[in-house]
C-alpha cells in the first residue's frame, strides 16, 4: 500500500535528489522546499499547494499533480513523462525550459505563462487556459488543445504539427512563422471563413 500523507505542511525542507515512489500527498502544503533533481514515480499530489518550491532538473514519471496550485515555483529543466496534472494552476512560475511527454494536462491554468522554447508532445490539454501565454519557438506537437483558451497567445515560430487547433482563432494570436501540417492548414482556413473545394 502507498504511504499516504494528508493535510501536512512542509516548510524550508531540503528534499534535494529525493526519490518519491508511490507516495501520496493529499491537501498538503509545500513552502520553500528544495526538490531539485528529485525523482517521482507513481507519486500522487492531490489538492496540494506549492509555494516557492524548486523543481529544477526534477524528473516525474507516471505521477499525478491533480488540482494543485503552483505559485512562484522554479521548474527549470523539469521533465514530466506520462503525468496527470488535471485542474492544476501555475502562477508566476519559471517554466523554461520544460519538457512534457504524454499524460493529461486538461483544465490546467497557464495564463500569461512564459513558455518560450518548451517541448510538449502527445499531451492531452483539453480546455487548458493558455490565454496570453508566450509559446514563441515552442514545440507543441500531437497535443489535444480542443476547447483550450488560446486568445492572445504568442505562437511565432512554434511547431504545432499534429495538434488539435480547432479552438484557435488565427486572428487573435501572434502566429508569424508557426509551423502547421496540411490538415491543420485546412482547419485554420475554415476558421478564417474560406470555403475549401
Amino acid at each position: 500500500m502507498p504511504e499516504v500523507t494528508e493535510d501536512a505542511t512542509f516548510r524550508d525542507e531540503d528534499w534535494y535528489g529525493e526519490e518519491l515512489v508511490d507516495r501520496h500527498f493529499v491537501r498538503c502544503t509545500f513552502f520553500d522546499v528544495d526538490l531539485t533533481e528529485s525523482v517521482s514515480r507513481g507519486a500522487v499530489f492531490d489538492g496540494c499547494t506549492f509555494g516557492n518550491v524548486r523543481f529544477n532538473s526534477s524528473r516525474h514519471t507516471d505521477s499525478a499533480f491533480t488540482r494543485c496550485a503552483f505559485q512562484r515555483c522554479n521548474l527549470f529543466e523539469a521533465e514530466f513523462t506520462g503525468c496527470k496534472l488535471v485542474g492544476s494552476a501555475f502562477a508566476q512560475c519559471d517554466l523554461r525550459p520544460l519538457t512534457v511527454a504524454g499524460g493529461d494536462w486538461s483544465f490546467v491554468g497557464l495564463p500569461g505563462a512564459d513558455l518560450r522554447g518548451v517541448r510538449v508532445t502527445d499531451v492531452r490539454m483539453r480546455e487548458a487556459d493558455l490565454t496570453g501565454a508566450n509559446l514563441t519557438g515552442a514545440t507543441i506537437t500531437g497535443v489535444d488543445l480542443s476547447a483550450a483558451q488560446l486568445h492572445h497567445c504568442r505562437l511565432s515560430g512554434a511547431d504545432l504539427r499534429g495538434s488539435d487547433l480547432t479552438a484557435l482563432d488565427p486572428t487573435a494570436v501572434e502566429r508569424a512563422g508557426a509551423i502547421v501540417d496540411a490538415t491543420q492548414a485546412l482547419v485554420i482556413a475554415q476558421a478564417l471563413g474560406f470555403e475549401i473545394r
